[in-house]
């Protein structure tokens, strides 16, 4: 994230079917629902860390290649959005996998 950015700044700019890519512009999918911080809707992953996402605001990412199912990519793991596009702070494989 920008010096000065926090999630409940870049959260409220994503929007779902907005491409995901990482830090090295792999793409990591595409945007299925956005949860900001302090929602009641809990993840589908395991316990600690859905409660970890809530807190912090989320995304769900409909998965490519590696991540073929969902994945979910915390707030403070969304460094900004540009145009159409949601740029992550970490690796597609540091998202937290949904549980089903």
């Amino acid at each position: 994230m920008q010096p000065g950015t926090s999630a409940a700044d870049v959260l409220p700019l994503v929007q779902v079917g907005m491409r995901v890519v990482d830090p090295a512009g792999e793409q990591a999918g595409t945007v299925t629902a956005v949860q900001e911080a302090g929602t009641d809707v809990r993840p589908d992953t395991i316990a600690g860390i859905a409660e970890h996402l809530m807190a912090t605001g989320y995304i769900r990412v409909d998965g490519t290649g590696f991540l073929s199912n969902d994945a979910y990519a915390a707030g403070n793991q969304i460094s900004g959005v540009s145009g159409d596009t949601v740029e992550l702070a970490v690796v597609r494989e540091e998202l937290h996998r949904a549980a089903s």
